[in-house]
């Protein structure tokens, strides 16, 4: 299954800087507040950033460029957390330290119950060549988070083709700044073919339940993107906490932060705020076309866009990982054989496009 299209990359890069460059001034805002006026900002809400891959300066009083804005200041150091103390979730018998949740060659599996017995590669990965557990950014049930992919009830040879694509480099992120995806291309190369099918066949074997609620809404919390290349949207707590626009964005934050990290509970989904009016618009875009912008999805993807042996199922996934895939293909930095059918499908696709069908799709039932 190798990709056979050649895609000039450095050049795409270089327009698409180019064109963000010329582009309006960001509005400018808290941290967690979309700037996109500049119509190609990116998504960086889709990637774990509050800010675009390339930020125009303001403009100077007489037009020319301003100054900077300045950066905000680091938030006050909160006290460490005792790494070693056992931990307990509600609903779960098992026990562990922080350091046993956070370990990404033994992850902590709070309910071994709700999965088959995961195979070597899930549960432990191997140290030895830089192999994490697939079970430790994806969760033992195969839900993941928003920040990374949820690979539950996809068909096996779709799994499969996607570590291959990336082993191959025919997957990667248009957003450079995403660093787990370059850690997922190493870990593709790393694997054996067998460990592949391996771990393709067990997050196959389960079904994709609800783990999105979708709320359109003006205004929603204050967060902040945690974790260095690309992370978790968290709701910000004392003096900071607070509301603020939504604006052009979609905010994907966990329902209950305190179990999402750091106890990594597996039972425990995410909420997204989204545009009021994006659910309508992204139901025409989806359903019928958007007057020729694009096909109705469910034509590969099936009725309810529950996938198929030959698709995947794209309802009730994160809008944050389905925006990065459309503008991953757009941008053409994913170029495998299911990209193919992709491309001229999304090349019409506007970023505000985008954002409608992602969260309309999301709020589908899986």
């Amino acid at each position: 299954m190798k990709n056979s299209i050649g895609v000039a990359l450095l050049a795409v890069s270089a327009l698409l800087c180019a064109l963000a460059i010329e582009a309006a001034p960001p509005q400018q805002g808290g941290q967690g507040q979309q700037m996109n006026a500049n119509p190609y900002a990116g998504l960086p809400w889709a990637y774990g950033f509050g800010t675009p891959v390339v930020a125009a300066p303001a403009a100077g009083p007489r037009g020319g460029g301003g100054a900077a804005p300045a950066a905000a200041p680091a938030p006050a150091a909160e006290p460490a957390e005792d790494l070693d103390a056992p931990r307990k979730l509600a609903g779960s018998d098992a026990t562990f330290t922080l350091k046993q949740v956070g370990s990404n060659s033994a992850p902590a599996d709070w309910f071994p119950q709700d999965h088959p017995a995961m195979p070597e590669i899930v549960a432990h990965g191997d140290k030895s060549r830089m192999v994490n557990a697939c079970g430790f950014c994806h969760y033992p049930n195969g839900k993941g988070r928003s920040n990374n992919a949820g690979p539950a009830g996809l068909p096996a040879g779709y799994i499969l083709q996607q570590i291959e694509d990336f082993r191959d480099g025919a997957r990667s992120s248009w957003d450079k700044r995403k660093r787990n995806t370059g850690q997922m291309i190493g870990i593709a190369q790393g694997l054996s073919p067998e460990e592949a099918q391996t771990a393709a066949k067990y997050f196959s074997s389960m079904k994709w339940t609800p783990w999105v609620k979708v709320v359109e809404t003006d205004t929603v919390p204050k967060t902040r993107f945690v974790g260095a290349g690309g992370g978790l949207d968290m709701p910000l707590t004392g003096a900071e906490a607070g509301m603020e626009p939504l604006g052009d964005r979609i905010v994907e934050t966990p329902i209950s932060p305190d179990d999402t990290e750091p106890m990594r509970n597996p039972r425990s989904g995410f909420i997204a705020y989204v545009p009021p009016g994006s659910l309508k618009r992204g139901e025409e875009l989806v359903v019928r076309g958007g007057n020729g912008k694009t096909v109705g999805c469910a034509s590969c993807h099936g009725e309810g866009l529950k996938g198929n042996e030959n698709f995947p199922s794209l309802a009730g996934r994160s809008p944050s990982y389905l925006a990065r895939q459309l503008l991953d293909f757009k941008h053409y930095t994913r170029v495998g054989p299911g990209a193919q059918l992709m491309q001229p499908i999304v090349d019409k696709l506007s970023e505000d496009d985008i954002l409608a069908i992602v969260a309309y799709v999301s709020s589908l039932q899986p």
